[in-house]
């Protein structure tokens, strides 16, 4: 390990990074030092430059994956060497574009769920939708984190690591009793192969795809699907964007503001300024010659 990773590695864990940013961050340093087959302390500018070019045009990633390298190259450089650069200007951030969610309704939803064949996944889904957590969230639940008193569920160390409540219905409630009752788990609520791991997001997300191909739903269907639709359909139902923020555990609330984009009873229910145009007034029938015979 070099004098340089470790540095990073410590900078990273003194601002209490999480243990996914902290891999993510050093893997794309470490596949930069490698493409130039020099230390980054010896790179500048018109190398980072070169590099997103090769990026963008040759890998041909994604805007969202180069920005992933971005955020990684500039903590390395403003953070672990210091350089005071216009980050700007010298390390731009490609512009997302911004796309619109494919929303499952409620009924594609209640037929998804039903083609979940695990009684342990359609747990794990049925808690996504009903909850509108992320699946990160959902293996990481305990039983203790039910709480059948207040009607909630805690998450422990959400996105960002923040702790939150989040409503428990009663049908949620229902499902996850049965679940616990046919495989009593014990530490984690939802375990993998050993009871003493959470299965992983993998495992749910190979089961999500093939209820998906045994449901036959033209829409795109993850576990993140369920939770964007859990946001849409409160929204829908008239639930503030406060609140709604709150429950995902979106820090702006601009982010949790992008649904109203696409919950259709609130884009629909304005009226088209078309119908508030008065109607033209029919002309007069031309009058008939009179008829002689």
């Amino acid at each position: 390990m070099t004098p340089l990773r470790l540095r990073m590695m410590n900078d990273m864990q003194i601002r209490n990074l999480s243990l996914h940013t902290q891999d993510s961050y050093l893997l794309q340093v470490s596949q930069f030092a490698r493409h130039f087959a020099k230390s980054p302390d010896l790179l500048g500018p018109e190398d980072v430059r070169t590099y997103q070019i090769h990026l963008t045009n040759e890998k041909k990633l994604a805007p969202g994956s180069i920005s992933v390298a971005v955020s990684a190259l500039r903590f390395l450089y403003r953070v672990t060497l210091g350089f005071e650069w216009d980050f700007d200007l010298i390390i731009p951030c490609p512009k997302v574009p911004k796309t619109l969610a494919v929303i499952l309704g409620p009924e594609e939803v209640l037929h998804f769920l039903g083609c979940v064949e695990s009684l342990k996944h359609r747990a794990i889904l049925t808690t996504c939708y009903a909850a509108g957590l992320r699946i990160s969230e959902a293996v990481h639940l305990r039983p203790e984190a039910i709480d059948r008193q207040r009607m909630v569920l805690r998450v422990d160390q959400g996105k960002g690591q923040k702790d939150r409540y989040v409503m428990l219905s009663a049908r949620l409630l229902e499902t996850l009793i049965d679940y616990w009752r046919a495989l009593r788990p014990k530490t984690w609520m939802f375990p993998g192969a050993f009871e003493d791991v959470p299965i992983t997001t993998g495992a749910v997300e190979l089961a999500c795809r093939k209820a998906h191909r045994l449901s036959k739903l033209t829409k795109p269907v993850t576990p993140h699907s369920l939770r964007h639709a859990f946001a849409c359909h409160l929204l829908e139902a008239g639930t503030d964007l406060r609140t709604i923020q709150l429950l995902l555990g979106h820090r702006s609330l601009s982010t949790t503001a992008q649904y109203l984009r696409i919950a259709t009873s609130k884009v629909c229910a304005a009226t088209s300024p078309l119908e508030l145009l008065p109607r033209p007034v029919p002309k007069p029938a031309p009058a008939l010659p009179p008829e002689h015979f």
